[in-house]
């Protein structure tokens, strides 16, 4: 008999090579939860954090990675209300989502939008945090959005969803690849980080004014950085530190020029306020029901294929997405 469940193992911590493709038990949905069959998954740069042992205390091994999914409820834990049988959804998970059936909590699963793909939708994790960012910002029409790592998974969202909210929007990318890749989301400039000061270059596009909002996934350098070409009151929201390390941000430049530092993360919003990280997701995928961003994955692969699919992430050479395939 074959058997009724498959998963991305990682057993060991190290390499994309750890990733292993192998046969488990069915999962069975606990008291609030549901199980969803897994039409789409994709690879988000905490689960290759994850993967190295690198990401806060990790999950015990062996673990399954994966954070966000999209497909069919097929089956329901104890005392689930406003879910049945059938329904398609996008869901949050903790961990796990690299299988062909993954458990999520009730409260984390959001039924498609009309004419939603699950493609689109398994990208729950960035388009709710590109979302999140710009809210926590507060970004308006004609303010200026300097956007680190603008041709990542959450960058190419962002750059979308901020040009939806009439904002300027300055795109930071490695490489002329990505470069190109981000005007065609309808960046106003683009800063290479490889041959250009993205300082000096936003200093110069805005008179000398500054961003209004930097959105900082990199951390380190980079957002020490920042604070030279951010306007008065401007605000920079740091989520994350992709770069290696934080950053040390003095307090000088904010109190003397006004300006802000916001701290985002998705995963503490969920945990500590569930009911505001599903308000975010819920809108998010309305921004996407409605056209105004899209989910640009151009690879593709098998689940179990997601050590070839780690390795691409980690080289840089995918702009927007990747998504894994049962």
């Amino acid at each position: 008999m074959s058997p009724a469940s498959f998963a991305v193992i990682v057993a060991e911590h190290g390499g994309p090579e750890v990733l292993r493709w192998q046969a488990r038990a069915l999962p069975q949905p606990g008291p609030g939860q549901v199980r969803v069959r897994v039409e789409a998954t994709g690879v988000n740069y905490a689960d290759v954090l994850s993967r190295r042992g690198g990401y806060g205390p990790g999950a015990p091994l062996p673990f399954v990675p994966g954070l966000d999914a999209a497909g069919t409820v097929d089956a329901l834990g104890e005392g689930v209300d406003g879910l049945v049988l059938g329904t398609r959804v996008a869901c949050f998970t903790a961990g796990g989502s690299y299988a062909t059936h993954v458990l999520a909590p009730a409260a984390f699963c959001l039924p498609l939008p009309p004419g939603v793909t699950p493609g689109q939708a398994a990208a729950l994790v960035p388009l709710s945090t590109a979302y999140g960012v710009l809210q926590a910002a507060g970004v308006q029409a004609g303010e200026t959005v300097l956007i680190h790592a603008a041709g990542g998974g959450v960058g190419h969202l962002a750059v979308q969803l901020a040009r939806a909210r009439g904002a300027r929007v300055l795109a930071v990318v490695g490489g002329e690849a990505r470069a190109g890749f981000v005007r065609g989301l309808g960046a106003d400039a683009v800063v290479d980080r490889h041959a250009q000061d993205f300082v000096a270059l936003t200093l110069d596009l805005t008179g000398g004014r500054g961003a209004d909002v930097i959105l900082d996934s990199v951390g380190g350098e980079t957002a020490e950085r920042g604070l030279g070409c951010l306007a008065r009151f401007g605000r920079l929201v740091t989520y994350g530190h992709a770069g290696g390390r934080p950053g040390l941000i003095p307090t000088a430049p904010l109190h003397r020029e006004g300006r802000s530092v916001i701290g985002y993360s998705g995963g503490t919003l969920r945990q500590h306020r569930p009911g505001q990280a599903r308000q975010t997701a819920q809108a998010a995928l309305e921004a996407l029901a409605r056209g105004e961003v899209q989910v640009h994955s151009p690879l593709a692969l098998p689940l179990a294929q997601a050590s070839g699919a780690h390795q691409q992430v980690e080289a840089g050479g995918v702009c927007g997405r990747v998504t894994l395939l049962p």
